[in-house]
């Protein structure tokens, strides 16, 4: 609906003079937008892009013109530097800019000539610098990149009026900033061949023409096309070269292909023989001759080298030893043809060297690279980089960049479904790589583009501009402002909120990765990790973390304007609930097996309950592609990609433990009864104050109990003292739950005990605790252990100590409880581990914890699953308790070991120190920098009789 009479006021704080206002449609002015005819076509598609924007908001579509002399009124002046209409104006663009990458200049003139009385001049140093100033121009009256992608529709509008200061852009933080379009069979490639590009049916230059606008929107300049089986070759359509060079935008390809061929879909081994190049070297150079023939006129970027023909090892060679050899070869091959075709100087071609799984033994082991080629570091597909450039590598003049995965198919398995990249994650591997020079090149790979919607944005601003991403806390900001460009500011904390909350679930443990399966091989699904039994029931405390957000994005839902709906349901609440669903599905799966192994009737309520969360993901992925947005969206979205056994109907086969019990009791730490009816909660104690929980259930189907429940002592407080069950679903059982009162508890040792009985049957259950007065304990600032463990967040540290080149620093938001400690890099040679007064002397963080008996300790170090920051490091630090000797951890993983699956699942990797006798009273724990780049998250200490459990359990 129109809000008549609402004028846009943006005041933009660029400095320079004072802010003047231009009116582009009001009753009085309709804004003109003049581009050069003989300007570039991305300089007019920008322009009419331009129109249409201010149309959506207004409904007025501004014409655009050629011609100057006929421009009159308020007019919009779009050009790249050397422009016949710049010559026309007077100081029409900042000089500064003239020759540099991808900068523009918003300059507001004030009667350039007669006709015209304002000319919002946007000038750009190159076509991109232009098109990214007319965006700039869009985002600020009020169209978002993500208009048509997402369907964050503008709020419409009668007039528009903006306030404009002379302005100048910085040039970009890294020269190349892209996108690789993959693994697009479920969504984008269906979607393309199904819906929107009909006539061609596939991905073809009508969707890319939309991709490559989004990623100008973003101000990103380089694609990596879709190249799976499903999708022909982006060279197939001639028309897919020919919006590339109209948009701008640079094509290169992936680690996988080779000298811009897709050698899935256009390498036929019936005709063409082997992809070898120690045994058909002639066919496999014809083959990248006739391309490079092809793409001489055009944008791109070579990958050089050579892999096998999809995402495999290299033929024809087995070992490293052969390998480089070969790589030298096909390397001076590769650029011959280059200089035969481009260039003469070989080194102005732009050539990127993809450091990919197998790749990185081969360059380790000694392969040269030409020096103006960048090297491309990926990351281990979870968001983790493996290696970035040491001092060496850093002079070299192709610099450096990085592949960085948001979405991945393959071992241990896939996450192509929802996107849950941690935003706090992604921004600290980039700036690690960025603080490490790597700036030539970022390229994401964000799958079917939806439903990363999100994680690209973040990728693409930290790219153009990494200033404000330096700050930890500035992630959490960025969440923010996004929202609020898509929702507004007033709803923006609370969606921002929920947001982050689901972000950091899922870093705990994504929803593809919920049935504790593998892939490649594919494994079935099993029980989780989750303990229903301990730590006040980690599995429910999940469920309703998710429960909790999947609540408030429903009725949030019904606050968002009916124009905005459809963007609500694809940025906020499909992934929320979806994930919430997957996640009760497979913990409503253990409680309906866990319980019947207990005799609950229960069980058969959890089983419904988890075969209703499946069809619930199947009902909300049918409205997403066929009722949002009237259609828009049919095919996008798969809620089974390659139907692995975590998407599929949960199967059940649930044990028969009959009981001649009517109903049964068990408390906190008791998986089963094993027939007795005598218990002890855990110990409580007045430092940790606990709360512990007692299941009452009914064990016999269509029965029912009347319980009272009875504490010894006024200290025992409980949540209830009767219970009443019956044999109808969830209210044939019900928690108790357990605290003390601290206030009426005596201040010593205490021992009580709690009785639960009906007429025919009793169980107690022994309550202790411990209300002494230890006066060493007033103000004391450290941990006090409980009676079987003591966990704490990196960042609780009771003192921090750095030194000359050693620090640690806190990320915030980043790890299991929201900060963590990193040690810093501020210098790049490695420690001498020989020299302990050296390492005692380093960055040390120190814990306090106080047990309260003596006691056997094994302690647990978790830390990010992070990589070496080179091959001269590793990732070590040093522990010591109470100033005892120290232990060297080192959490290095190898290749694609066991370990380092089960680390990039958890987002975890962990080390022991084992048996350790400590004495009743206070301790000290202290943790040494060693190597820079690990990322410590927390401590757990298991003082005896823990309990298996995942994450984090505080």
């Amino acid at each position: 609906m129109y809000k008549p009479f609402l004028i846009i006021i943006l005041l933009c704080s660029y400095g320079g003079l004072r802010a003047q206002p231009i009116e582009l449609v009001t009753p009085q002015q309709k804004v003109t937008i003049l581009v050069d005819k003989a300007s570039t076509a991305l300089d007019s598609i920008a322009a009419h892009l331009l129109a249409e924007d201010i149309q959506r908001i207004t409904g007025y579509l501004p014409k655009v013109i050629n011609d100057l002399k006929i421009a009159k009124g308020n007019v919009i002046i779009i050009g790249t530097l050397g422009s016949k209409l710049f010559p026309l104006l007077k100081n029409p663009y900042d000089l500064s800019i003239k020759g540099t990458w991808e900068r523009y200049s918003l300059r507001l003139i004030s009667h350039p000539n007669k006709e015209i009385q304002q000319a919002l001049v946007i000038a750009g140093s190159d076509p991109r610098g232009t098109a990214y100033g007319v965006f700039s121009l869009s985002e600020k009256i009020g169209i978002s990149p993500w208009y048509w992608w997402a369907d964050v529709n503008p709020e419409l509008k009668k007039q528009l009026v903006i306030d404009i200061k002379d302005y100048t852009s910085a040039a970009p933080s890294v020269k190349y900033r892209g996108i690789f379009i993959n693994d697009e069979d479920w969504g984008l490639q269906p979607w393309a061949a199904k819906t929107y590009e009909r006539e061609t049916g596939d991905i073809g230059p009508k969707t890319y023409a939309r991709v490559f606008e989004l990623l100008l929107r973003l101000r990103a300049n380089l694609i990596w096309p879709a190249m799976h089986p499903s999708t022909k070759p982006f060279y197939s359509y001639p028309g897919n070269k020919k919006a590339a060079a109209d948009y701008d935008i640079v094509v290169g390809s992936s680690h996988a292909e080779p000298m811009l061929r897709n050698n899935v879909g256009e390498w036929d081994e019936k005709t063409m023989g082997k992809f070898n190049y120690v045994t058909n070297r002639q066919n496999v150079y014809k083959y990248w001759e006739s391309r490079v023939k092809e793409s001489s006129a055009n944008n791109v970027m070579y990958s050089i080298g050579m892999r096998g023909l999809h995402d495999s090892g290299m033929e024809g060679i087995k070992s490293n030893e052969e390998a480089i050899p070969l790589l030298k070869n096909i390397f001076n091959d590769q650029r011959e043809l280059m200089k035969k075709y481009i260039n003469p100087d070989a080194a102005r071609v732009p050539q990127v060297f993809t450091i990919y799984k197998e790749v990185l033994d081969i360059y380790e082991a000694g392969l040269p690279v030409h020096d103006d080629v960048t090297l491309v570091w990926p990351d281990d597909n979870y968001g983790y980089i493996q290696r970035l450039s040491n001092r060496a590598e850093n002079e070299r003049k192709g610099g450096s960049g990085v592949y960085y995965h948001a979405s991945y198919w393959g071992r241990p398995h896939d996450y192509l479904w929802l996107s849950t990249t941690h935003p706090a994650l992604m921004r600290e591997e980039m700036i690690k790589a960025y603080d490490t020079n790597a700036r030539n090149l970022w390229v994401v790979n964000v799958g079917d583009i939806k439903p990363g919607e999100y994680n690209l944005q973040l990728f693409m601003d930290m790219a153009y501009q990494v200033s404000p991403f330096q700050q930890s806390s500035y992630s959490a900001t960025h969440l923010q402002n996004w929202v609020a460009g898509a929702f507004g500011p007033a709803k923006a904390p609370a969606i921002s909120d929920v947001l982050w909350k689901y972000y950091q679930l899922a870093f705990e443990r994504k929803p593809e990765y919920m049935g504790w399966s593998q892939t490649e091989p594919t494994t079935q699904t099993q029980l989780t990790a989750y303990n229903h039994f301990f730590y006040g029931d980690q599995a429910q405390r999940r469920i309703d973390a998710y429960q909790d957000i999947e609540n408030k994005v429903k009725l949030m839902a019904k606050t968002i304007p009916a124009y905005r709906r459809d963007a609500f349901y694809q940025l906020v609440q499909y992934p929320v609930t979806g994930a919430s669903l997957m996640n009760k599905k497979f913990l409503y799966h253990d409680k309906a097996v866990l319980y019947a192994e207990q005799c609950r009737i229960s069980a058969v309520t959890y089983q419904k309950l988890a075969d209703q969360a499946y069809e619930e993901i199947v009902r909300e992925t049918d409205y997403f592609n066929n009722t949002l947005a009237r259609g828009k969206w049919k095919y996008m979205m798969s809620y089974q990609p390659r139907k692995l056994p975590v998407f599929l109907r949960p199967a059940f086969n649930l044990p028969d433990t009959r009981t001649q019990a009517v109903w049964q009791a068990l408390p906190e730490g008791y998986p089963i009864s094993k027939g007795q009816n005598s218990f002890s909660l855990p110990k409580f104690d007045t430092w940790n104050k606990q709360r512990y929980f007692i299941d009452v259930f009914l064990c016999r189907e269509n029965s029912s109990a009347m319980l009272d429940v009875y504490a010894s002592a006024d200290w025992i407080k409980l949540s209830t003292d009767h219970v009443g069950l019956s044999g109808r679903g969830l209210k044939s059982q019900q928690r108790i739950w357990v605290e003390i009162d601290w206030a009426k508890a005596p201040k010593k040792e205490l021992k009580g005990q709690i009785a639960i009985k009906d007429q025919g049957l009793q169980v107690t259950i022994a309550v202790t605790a411990n209300n002494s007065v230890i006066p060493i304990l007033n103000g004391y600032r450290g941990a006090i252990a409980s009676d079987t463990y003591s966990t704490w967040d990196a960042a609780q540290y009771t003192s921090l100590k750095n030194a000359a080149n050693s620090s640690w620093k806190m990320i915030s938001q980043l790890g299991s409880s929201g900060n963590s400690m990193e040690a810093s890099a501020e210098k790049d040679t490695p420690v001498d581990l020989s020299d302990t007064a050296a390492i005692r002397g380093s960055a040390a963080l120190s814990y306090d914890f106080y047990t309260l008996k003596n006691v056997k300790a094994s302690f647990h170090f978790y830390t990010l699953p992070t990589h070496p920051l080179h091959q001269g490091f590793e990732m070590r630090y040093a522990v010591s308790i109470d100033q005892g000797p120290l232990q060297i951890l080192n959490f290095k993983t190898t290749g694609r070991s066991e370990e380092w699956k089960q680390n990039v699942l958890s987002n975890s990797a962990v080390r022991s120190v084992n048996e350790k006798m400590l004495k009743a009273g206070k301790h000290t724990l202290s943790i040494y920098k060693i190597d820079p780049g690990v990322i410590v998250d927390r401590i757990f200490v298991d003082l005896g009789n823990v309990q298996e459990h995942y994450g984090r359990v505080k």
